[in-house]
């Protein structure tokens, strides 16, 4: 859906060159997502033959092996990292150059850095498996791949500094988690590289310090942009603003909490303290550090509640929001806080990377009569014609109930339930993709903006 849509749904004019930041993280992620959720698909599926029929896959006893489970589902497990990593960075990557007044530097280069992410995450899955007495060689090339994919991420983080260098930065809310997460990244990143080196991961695997090392980079260098993306979008998606005030004593109580929380796992880790255990000796010299973790991870709690509070009060006393309070840079601030459902009352014409930026960079199609969802292709976003979007309709929600039903069918070994999860999933997919000539609505004009009066969705 996300490929699809950003390769054939662009407005005319928005060239793969001029495409957001953002909107090239959610590419990666989605083509991240094509390759390596299947391999998960397959681990699960062998685990579940093991299960309900017998066989022998992760079975040792039996011929089998439980390190294929491994590496299939680290296959999918390390690139699942970027997956979530990909999006916030492209957030982040959005809002720096927002707040800095100033174009984001070396556009390609951060472009290109996201794509080599994607790409190299693929080789490094083996190094969550180091400890397995695996073959030095063979690991050594998935130690090399993991110390490798660090050059982009370098990139990126140098770019962003860069971008602020000699920009006009304004602190706010967004702007400061985007800064949380720069410093955050930067730790995980360090500790990232650390555990690539084969015979310090041997040392710590399986430790507190692997626990520290994976919240630094999911949980900071995630949840941070995430939260500055909803201060930062809120106002576009709601027509309110939420409190900057709130939202800075949301990011400082964060901010601090999680490195009071997550640090000393670290020195945990150094201390020989194992991961999932529920418990450990009472002498073993590690509840200081652990309590101090504890009263970390209740601070920020707090500071998660301070965002959930300025929604909450927005809502209660809303302050309007004007269409552009940020003065941003990207085409969805060109229309109304919060948009119609037609998003455009024109089709827009994009002719810059930055279009509210620079006068005269967004121009218009000719008006419609009805509704429209242009379709575009090729490098230069030409247009092509328009998409015909179907109806609102219940059917997903069909196959989704037939899948649940199926899954859980297999859990409890029932095959009746089975049966009726079958018959719905593919009830609602054959008759959700049924198409006709009615359906096409094709009226013999494929060009954008010039509507015959047919309510076109635009999505």
């Amino acid at each position: 859906n996300f490929i699809v849509t950003v390769f054939k749904m662009r407005a005319p004019g928005m060239s793969v060159n001029r495409l957001p930041v953002f909107v090239w993280s959610i590419v990666g992620m989605a083509f991240m997502v094509v390759f390596a959720v299947p391999a998960l698909t397959v681990a699960a599926g062998l685990l579940e033959a093991d299960r309900l029929f017998g066989t022998a896959f992760y079975d040792a006893t039996k011929g089998g092996s439980a390190l294929l489970y491994q590496h299939l589902f680290w296959f999918w497990g390390h690139p699942e990292v970027y997956i979530l990593f990909l999006p916030a960075a492209g957030m982040v990557a959005t809002m720096i150059p927002v707040f800095s007044k100033r174009r984001l530097a070396g556009y390609l280069w951060v472009v290109s850095s996201l794509i080599a992410i994607a790409f190299i995450s693929f080789g490094v899955w083996v190094h969550h498996m180091f400890a397995t007495g695996m073959p030095a060689l063979a690991m050594s090339f998935f130690a090399a791949a993991s110390q490798i994919i660090a050059v982009p991420n370098g990139v990126l983080f140098f770019a962003l500094i860069a971008t602020m260098w000699r920009g006009r930065v304004r602190f706010t809310t967004p702007m400061l988690f985007s800064l949380g997460f720069l410093l955050i990244f930067l730790l995980g990143g360090i500790t990232g590289v650390m555990v690539a080196v084969m015979p310090f991961d041997w040392q710590v695997h399986d430790s507190y310090f692997i626990v520290a090392h994976f919240h630094y980079v999911l949980n900071g260098a995630v949840v941070f942009p995430i939260f500055g993306a909803i201060y930062y979008w809120w106002p576009k998606m709601t027509g309110r603003a939420l409190s900057e005030a709130l939202g800075k004593a949301s990011f400082w109580v964060m901010f601090v909490g999680f490195n009071v929380t997550f640090f000393p796992m670290h020195i945990l880790g150094f201390l020989g303290m194992p991961r999932r255990f529920y418990t450990y000796p009472r002498g073993a010299g590690w509840g200081s550090l652990n309590l101090l973790a504890t009263v970390g991870g209740i601070v920020f709690g707090l500071g998660t509640g301070l965002t959930l509070l300025a929604v909450v009060r927005a809502r209660g006393r809303p302050v309007n929001a004007a269409n552009d309070p940020w003065g941003a840079d990207t085409l969805e601030w060109a229309t109304t806080s919060p948009p119609p459902d037609y998003n455009f009352k024109d089709v827009p014409v994009v002719t810059s990377r930055h279009p509210l930026w620079e006068p005269q960079a967004i121009g218009a199609t000719a008006g419609t009569t009805g509704r429209d969802t242009p379709v575009g292709g090729g490098l230069e976003g030409t247009p092509e014609g328009h998409a015909v979007v179907p109806e609102d309709t219940y059917l997903p929600f069909l196959v989704a109930f037939g899948v649940a039903v199926f899954f859980f069918g297999l859990l409890i070994k029932a095959a009746l339930v089975l049966a009726l999860g079958v018959g719905a999933g593919v009830v609602g997919l054959v008759w959700w993709a049924w198409r006709t000539e009615g359906d096409s609505g094709d009226n013999g004009d494929n060009g954008v903006g010039h509507g015959d009066g047919a309510d076109r969705r635009n999505t």
